[in-house]
């Protein structure tokens, strides 16, 4: 895809996104040992993670794999708490994760200087090493995803996803997570190789779309949360992401016939809530895309899209973001917008 004799960044980025997958392990596994290897020896049980946005979305991922895989608590800073009210939060017995793609937002630097200052284990997880967030932390996690200039961040998010996946892995000493991070990348080059074809066949009914929802729950649920925010900032159409159980209690209503409805569903424990969800969206004449490696899921709907099988929804989630990724870029197409320019949006986003 190009625009002006050039090719869009954020096709590249997209692109590049196997390659990138496949070097986080080699730039962090030592680094993410060590981690593992304090959090044990000091006895921490439990992680909060401090986040905006995209990294936010990649800490409930981590969220939701740190309840599964190793019988953790994980919660959610609000860094506002700090740094708007004044409040001094205790971390004690607390690992505090700051991430942040740049390594320049504000307020979650404050989380971490805060969790220094009471001597808790700190880290970051940024795409630059020379960042204020990754020299205050004690240690240091690397999206090591190059450059990324569009504006949707895209490689960044799914190799913080994986990196601290990776960091899930080793403190569960889950071998089975271990093992299917190994697989994504190559599954990742697949779906590159046919999904912008199936898309393609869908993305000319959205031409003139105002609004949707995008549904997910369990692992799925973070990944309705990015791609509705792909679809948003490219191309400034109201997506709205949903857990899928929340969704029947009030947001529903929000749905009339022909309205667009994106359904993630992934083989594993939340399959069946996805089915339901399909079918009470069927129900209302809802235009619904089924995003699943799911043949059941798949059959449920007219429009489609097919993951590679990875069997696990630890690793599903992987390729429904990209999926995701690749029709917010599509649908720029139809609708003429350049996704690499935007009048309101920064790269970096600095809130305090």
């Amino acid at each position: 895809m190009t625009m002006n004799g050039k090719m869009i960044n954020l096709e590249k980025e997209i692109r590049e996104q196997p390659s990138v997958l496949a070097g986080v392990k080699a730039a962090n596994i030592d680094t993410i040992k060590a981690i593992a290897a304090e959090y044990r020896a000091r006895g921490l049980n439990n992680i909060v993670f401090a986040a905006r946005g995209t990294s936010d979305h990649a800490s409930i991922y981590a969220q939701y794999l740190l309840g599964i895989y190793a019988g953790i608590p994980a919660m959610l800073a609000t860094p506002s708490v700090v740094t708007v009210y004044g409040s001094k939060l205790k971390y004690t017995g607390s690992l505090v994760i700051g991430v942040s793609q740049s390594g320049k937002a504000a307020d979650v630097l404050e989380i971490i200087k805060l969790a220094n200052g009471d001597g808790n284990l700190t880290v970051a997880l940024t795409n630059n090493t020379d960042s204020p967030l990754a020299k205050e932390a004690k240690y240091h996690l690397f999206c090591n995803a190059g450059s990324e200039t569009s504006i949707a961040a895209t490689k960044t998010f799914t190799s913080q996803c994986y990196a601290l996946a990776l960091l899930v892995a080793e403190l569960s000493g889950s071998k089975e997570l271990a093992e299917g991070l190994e697989k994504v990348p190559a599954a990742v080059t697949e779906l590159l190789e046919y999904m912008p074809t199936k898309i393609e066949g869908f993305a000319p009914r959205c031409r003139h779309l105002k609004a949707g929802v995008v549904l997910g729950r369990g692992t799925a649920y973070p990944i309705a949360l990015e791609g509705a925010l792909k679809v948003l900032e490219t191309n400034r159409i109201k997506m709205r992401g949903y857990a899928s159980s929340d969704f029947y209690h009030g947001p529903l209503a929000q749905l009339f016939e022909n309205d667009l409805a994106i359904v993630l569903a992934a083989e594993g424990p939340m399959l069946s809530d996805a089915i339901a969800m399909i079918d009470r969206l069927n129900g209302i004449n809802a235009e619904v895309l089924v995003i699943s490696d799911s043949d059941e899921a798949l059959s449920k709907s007219k429009f489609a899209l097919p993951l590679p099988k990875l069997g696990s929804d630890a690793l599903s989630p992987f390729l429904m973001a990209v999926t995701m990724q690749l029709l917010a870029l599509k649908l720029t197409e139809v609708n003429g917008i350049d996704p690499d320019a935007s009048k309101l949006l920064n790269k970096v986003t600095i809130t305090k």
